[in-house]
């Protein structure tokens, strides 16, 4: 199964938990800020993948062109 963004997120709270309770041994603490480093680069590279999906949109002709946000005016 792959790893969803919100199961990344939880693990990483979890990891969080854990070395904040002051009781991980320090190889084990290690470990777990590597693991807690990589679920952080995963969850920022799928927060880029969607920013950069909702930042599209479908020209008439299909073709895909960058998302501008215009405030309508008064």
């Amino acid at each position: 199964m792959e790893k969803t963004f919100e199961t990344a997120i939880i693990e990483l709270e979890n990891i969080i938990k854990e070395l904040e309770s002051g009781n991980t041994p320090l190889e084990n603490a290690i470990t777990k800020y590597t693991e807690a480093m990589q679920l952080v680069k995963f969850c920022s590279d799928k927060l880029n993948q969607a920013t950069e999906q909702v930042n599209k949109t479908l020209a008439e002709n299909g073709e895909l062109k960058p998302f501008i946000y215009q405030e309508e005016e008064k």
